[in-house]
């Protein structure tokens, strides 16, 4: 199960562009609201399908949905090297928040009980999906240099790699072993086990209505939506930083024929990211352990927010803040999983999943607009910024009211 898991996440990396994803958009004349409006259009598109998504993956099965997320996200991804348009991305766009919405809840969903299930899961599942971040991360790793090199020789190039990755893993997925309760109704050519729209909705009503669950939903979905708003503007900032720092130096050299230039450089950066991160993932089971499930997760989104106002004051700080700001995302995600794991039953648990991640794209919608709007009007690094402090002031009046974070269920030993 676990080789399983961690081949679709080596095949679900985006590394060959992410690195150059918003310099892609940015040569083909786009502004910054306008891909803070492309990535609102996107979570939106997200919330709208994310419980119905989570639904098909609880009834049909989730390797076919896994199947089909992989498949949609080639497509989207081979349709970049042909738009050059703002109509057109949007379109690919669209395409990509069905792939997002297919495949949260569901992937986890599907590690969860495949690892089985009672007191056998107690720990595994967060070590299991840490180190499946870390082998995507590490993937990532790889294919980041040699985009930030294709993007030089051609910003389409990155774009084709990844389109031929993300299809292998549609042949991953497929040969995925199905959850076992898919398996026994197949065999029985029954679907009695499965729930109906009216249970999955009671479901989902009950789950998230739950205070506890209710308020760690909103602080974490806070916390995803300011990093990913925040990573719309690292390569900008951080191409203008090493233009800085070390842009003379590199006239004249070449790798392999290839001038190395800051785009190039932030294929290199960008590995460097998903290297922290793929140490933090692996390790989130030891955090876990030494400091407590909880008390990483109350303070970890903090820490990452405070940082946030320090490029203002020395610009060069934005690199390694960034670094930290990958690896505290890297390592709260499997903590974050196994703590809504361990309050959602097996039945619906993809469409809860799925519900969770809906709240994390409606929060994110707004933040990447404003946010481009900000840093339209002044600079990147004052649109970081202002992220890491509305972050701040709502946490603070969280906090005042009561903690995001209570005590797991009775009988969960799992939080540490």
């Amino acid at each position: 199960m676990a080789v399983a898991y961690y081949l679709y996440r080596m095949a679900d990396s985006v590394g060959f562009i992410w690195p150059v994803f918003t310099l892609f958009l940015l040569w083909n004349d786009l502004t910054y609201a306008q891909i803070g409006t492309l990535s609102a259009l996107s979570a939106v598109l997200v919330v709208s399908l994310e419980v119905p998504t989570g639904y098909v993956a609880d009834r049909y099965g989730r390797r076919l949905v896994l199947g089909t997320a992989m498949l949609a996200m080639a497509v989207s991804t081979a349709g970049f090297v042909v738009a050059d348009a703002f109509l057109e991305f949007a379109a690919l766009y669209a395409l990509w928040a069905l792939s997002m919405a297919l495949q949260s809840g569901t992937a986890d969903a599907w590690l969860y009980d495949a690892l089985g299930g009672g007191t056998k899961r107690d720990g595994v599942f967060t070590r299991v999906r840490g180190r499946g971040g870390a082998v995507h991360q590490w993937t990532s790793a790889v294919t980041m240099i040699g985009g930030g090199f294709l993007y030089v020789v051609h910003p389409t190039y990155p774009f084709v790699a990844s389109a031929l990755l993300n299809a292998v893993g549609v042949l991953v997925v497929v040969a995925m072993p199905q959850n076992q309760r898919f398996e026994e109704s197949s065999a029985e050519g029954s679907a009695e086990d499965r729930l109906g729209v009216r249970e999955s909705l009671s479901i989902l009503a009950a789950r998230l209505g739950a205070p506890g669950l209710r308020t760690f939903v909103a602080y974490v979905a806070l916390f995803f939506g300011i990093v990913h708003a925040a990573d719309t503007y690292v390569q900008p900032i951080t191409v203008d930083v090493l233009r800085a720092q070390v842009g003379g130096a590199l006239e004249g050299v070449t790798v392999a024929g290839i001038a190395v230039q800051s785009e190039a450089l932030l294929g290199i950066v960008y590995a460097g990211f998903a290297l922290v991160a793929a140490v933090a993932s692996y390790h989130a089971d030891t955090a876990r352990r030494w400091l407590g499930l909880r008390r990483v997760l109350r303070y970890l989104p903090v820490c990452v927010a405070v940082s946030f106002l320090l490029p203002l004051a020395v610009s060069a700080l934005a690199v390694p803040i960034f670094f930290g700001m990958k690896a505290g995302q890297a390592l709260s995600k499997p903590l974050v999983g196994q703590y809504l794991n361990d309050r959602t039953g097996d039945a619906g648990r993809a469409t809860v999943l799925s519900a969770v991640s809906m709240v994390y794209a409606a929060v994110r919608a707004p933040l990447m607009p404003l946010a481009g709007v900000v840093a339209d009007g002044t600079a990147p690094t004052v649109a970081v910024a202002a992220l890491g402090s509305g972050f701040l002031g709502v946490a603070v009046v969280g906090f005042l009211v009561g903690s995001p974070i209570v005590d797991p269920p009775p009988g969960t030993p799992s939080e540490g």
